[in-house]
């Protein structure tokens, strides 16, 4: 059976709207996903504890189960690297925080049962102050802290 050049047509067009509606189908979980993992609020807090009230854990507690690697002196605010380790048990979250930037909240890392709690990645710092490590483990919050001098600043400045 051959088919018509207008059937043919109908039936690429059928199947190109029955692909796009599956892909559209498919990408909504992801984005609910993303919508309910992911803490606005905290991210566009402007003070280190307004973001760390946004986080639903409580106040964070100091700990020295948290290793924070940066470096003392950053020449170039625009990108600083930054080394996160937590080594409480269960920890399910992790983030990073820089006091003095317009949105302290910098970074968000889930941390998924049965894996290592460790994160590297690069930072704005807008001046020099603290830069914070912070760990979620049994619904709590653990923090440390490093100081971080800038010579030029990475937010703007």
């Amino acid at each position: 059976m051959q088919l018509s050049r207008s059937n043919t047509a109908s039936s690429r067009r059928w199947f190109l709207k029955a692909g796009a509606t599956m892909l559209a189908v498919a990408a909504l979980p992801l984005r609910v996903w993303a919508a309910m993992t992911r803490p606005d609020a905290a991210f566009t807090a402007t003070a280190f504890d307004d973001a760390i009230a946004q986080l639903d854990a409580g106040a964070a507690t100091d700990t020295d189960q948290i290793t924070l690697e940066i470096p003392t002196i950053a020449e170039d605010g625009s990108r600083v690297p930054v080394t996160l380790r937590s080594h409480l048990e269960g920890t399910t979250r992790m983030m990073i925080m820089v006091e003095k930037n317009p949105n302290p909240l910098s970074a968000i890392f889930m941390i998924p049962d049965g894996t290592v709690a460790y994160a590297e990645t690069m930072v704005k710092v807008a001046q020099t102050g603290m830069i914070y490590g912070v760990a979620e483990a049994g619904g709590k919050l653990y923090k440390t802290a490093s100081e971080i001098k800038v010579t030029l600043g990475g937010c703007g400045g």
